[in-house]
């Protein structure tokens, strides 16, 4: 019995289950009886305990709101519980994680409906990114063989003597491409496991103000090649996550900030700590986001640069959205009044 299958025997158990209309007439109308009931007998104690007679409907009316705030009291556990697990369910499929399911075990017709629901579209969209992730990692791994291949090949050939400058010239756009391509696979195949939880959570401690310091010196051929210039201002901070992943977000927004930025430009780092939260931005003093780009900037494959003049494939601010997304940080791009864009990356600490 496959999925859907399973799914509709469930729905038609359902069927001969009590409505939630139905029960709810049928307990405002137990609820009245009872009021009518505790109001009868609590007038005839009252009569033989006091001397005088207690009005009937003042009897009612506190029987009635004593017996509604228990009720209430029950019925918000009935109704508020199973929305609270859904909504637990839900944020958990948002985050990615889908292999989360509902207990389709509920008195209500309607709540069993809305969690068997749930459990389908959690279960289609589990099945369509495994086929998609599968897709996604097989046809990588195919494109990353023959580029490496190609890219060995380049390298050799680009020692070689025997070369005429058109010659040197092709091999070094062709070497040039095919590295551009192996970034492209690479990036591919990282988000794909990280969308998919697939890289382990390994935390360690370590000096975040050192590793930003690693990737500006990592990027120093770019920066040293278009003459930026650097303001840096570190606090000295440690933080407890993962130095692998972590280290791709930094590089990915500094590459960004020389790579908008103009020759003889300046870039800006700053890190500090404020109470319980880390606080990094990076600023370049390029043409800025366009409203369309400021909402799209952290989609897959989105270049803010539609004429693909600069070097890139789309997939850096993803990969970077992911990873904090992951370290439970935030970031958020802006543009500086003066000109530039803005970059903050928030993280918690200790």
């Amino acid at each position: 019995m496959n999925t859907r299958e399973r799914f509709e025997k469930v729905r038609q158990e359902q069927r001969n289950r009590f409505s939630l209309r139905t029960r709810l007439t049928a307990l405002v109308t137990l609820e009245m009886l009872v009021c009518v009931l505790i109001s009868y007998g609590v007038d005839q104690l009252l009569n033989k305990v006091f001397p005088w007679e207690v009005p009937l409907e003042l009897e009612l009316v506190g029987v009635c709101l004593l017996v509604g705030i228990l009720v209430t009291s029950q019925l918000s556990k009935f109704f508020f519980n199973p929305i609270k697990k859904l909504r637990g369910a839900m944020d958990k499929v948002a985050e990615g994680d889908f292999s989360v399911r509902l207990e389709e075990k509920s008195s209500s017709k309607e709540i069993m409906e809305i969690y068997t629901g749930f459990n389908l579209m959690a279960h289609e969209l589990s099945s369509t990114e495994i086929l998609q992730t599968d897709f996604v990692s097989n046809v990588s791994h195919e494109f990353k063989t023959p580029i490496n291949a190609i890219e060995g090949y380049s390298t050799l050939l680009q020692d070689s003597d025997n070369l005429d400058d058109d010659q040197r010239e092709y091999i070094d756009k062709i070497l040039f491409n095919t590295q551009r391509l192996s970034s492209l696979v690479g990036s591919i195949l990282l988000l794909s496991k990280l969308e998919n939880q697939q890289i382990p959570s390994h935390q360690v401690e370590y000096r975040l103000d050192e590793q930003i310091r690693q990737s500006i010196v990592a990027l120093e051929p770019a920066w040293e090649q278009k003459d930026i210039e650097f303001d840096v201002e570190l606090d000295r901070v440690s933080y407890l996550g993962n130095e692998p992943m972590m280290r791709h977000v930094w590089d990915n927004l500094i590459s960004n900030a020389v790579k908008f930025s103009p020759n003889g430009g300046a870039v800006k780092i700053h890190l500090v700590k404020k109470l319980k939260r880390l606080i990094f931005t990076v600023e370049d003093q390029g043409p800025g986001l366009s409203e369309e780009a400021q909402k799209h900037i952290f989609d897959k494959f989105y270049q803010a640069d539609a004429s693909h003049k600069q070097e890139g494939n789309g997939l850096g601010l993803a990969l970077v959205k992911r990873i904090l997304t992951i370290e439970k940080g935030q970031i958020a791009a802006e543009n500086i009044p003066e000109g530039g864009c803005r970059f903050t990356v928030t993280l918690r600490t200790k």
